[in-house]
């Protein structure tokens, strides 16, 4: 059981055994916060958490409350809630916001998407009619999954790769946790930051910014349907204090997050996708990685270029193959009743006319 926890003094991860009980947690607490009094919340919006109130040696495992990947805010009982942000900090951070392109996220109405025309700006919000978001599946592309494409590197003694990540509505939360906490399965605790951080900075989160209601945009994010996308890596690059790239294959742009920090990490997006590239050891002449992904380094030096230039390589190779969606263009069916239609404003249109979600790209 892995449970986040954002004190006073920063952000940490505690990995709890399932025998771990009431008293181990609140311990843990303790330890990694230096608060012997204190108050806790999780979710969205903040509920309290009274772990007081329990028996100290009941279960963490059986108390109604599942803790397994949230994030705990705690707080001294004598202050207010941790980890407030300055008005210049919040200036800086919305500028750079307003600046980024948005990836793509899940199908909108044309009217909530944002000017820029580059792929990364597909928009972020649900239908106007529904709060349901549309489920897209894409085309398998075969000769990529079954034979993803190697860049060596010998310059690290390794092999670049591609790790891709199911499609399930959660490869953005799966290629950054695998990257930045090393495990693929910190979906709901990605997307818990992502909403307690919109939470917490109103004025930098806005609506404007959101192109929804932040109290919508939080109960959005953490359904497990809804796609991430531009706000979202930015506000995880910043909570990990890391740089994440991400480098669209279509076009091969790179838009870099959290920009100028000392280490990075590498994403690959492909239009209603995200995986993650990771330099795995090899042999000489490096051409081939033979080592399981539990060997993978995923972040790089941001000070080492030829890493993400490998990483560019690497995307060439999937354009090549083709493994983008152009989501301006591409045929999508309706799952339900077998309609096909071209670009996402078409199926958006379908969607709030009928009720059906389901789609998946259509075949040539």
């Amino acid at each position: 059981m892995r449970i986040r926890i954002r004190g006073p003094a920063g952000q940490s991860t505690i990995t709890l055994e399932e025998s771990a009980t009431i008293h181990d947690l609140r311990s843990h607490i303790s330890e990694k916060t230096n608060l012997k009094s204190y108050d806790i919340k999780y979710g969205y919006p903040p509920k309290p958490l009274h772990l007081d109130e329990l028996d100290p040696s009941q279960k963490v495992a059986e108390i109604d409350t599942n803790l397994n990947g949230e994030q705990l805010i705690i707080t001294n009982k004598e202050s207010g809630l941790a980890g407030s942000v300055s008005s210049s900090s919040q200036q800086d951070a919305a500028s750079q916001i307003a600046s980024k392109p948005v990836a793509t996220s899940t199908f909108a109405s044309s009217s909530q998407r944002t000017p820029n025309t580059n792929s990364h700006q597909t928009s972020q919000q649900l239908v106007e009619q529904s709060q349901q978001p549309l489920s897209l599946t894409r085309k398998q592309n075969s000769s990529v999954e079954n034979d993803p494409p190697e860049i060596p590197s010998p310059e690290h003694s390794g092999t670049i790769v591609l790790r891709i990540m199911p499609d399930d509505n959660s490869c953005l939360f799966r290629a950054v946790g695998s990257a930045v906490i090393g495990a693929m399965d910190t979906m709901t605790e990605l997307r818990s930051i992502v909403a307690q951080t919109i939470q917490e900075q109103p004025h930098l989160y806005s609506a404007a910014v959101l192109e929804k209601s932040p109290d919508d945009y939080c109960r959005w994010i953490q359904s497990e349907n809804s796609w991430g996308g531009g706000i979202e890596l930015s506000i995880l690059s910043k909570h990990f204090d890391i740089e994440i790239c991400s480098i669209d294959v279509q076009t091969l742009r790179i838009d870099r997050f959290n920009e100028g920090r000392p280490t990075r990490c590498i994403l690959v997006y492909s239009g209603i996708h995200y995986d993650t590239v990771a330099l795995s050891p090899s042999d000489e002449p490096f051409t081939h990685a033979y080592a399981p992904p539990e060997f993978d380094t995923k972040i790089f030096d941001s000070a080492d270029p030829v890493i993400l230039e490998k990483a560019v390589a690497l995307c060439q190779v999937l354009q090549g193959k083709h493994y983008y969606t152009d989501t301006a263009g591409f045929r999508i069916k309706c799952q339900v009743c077998g309609a096909v239609f071209v670009g996402e404003k078409g199926a958006t249109k379908h969607a709030s006319e009928t009720g059906h979600y389901e789609f998946g790209e259509a075949e040539d």
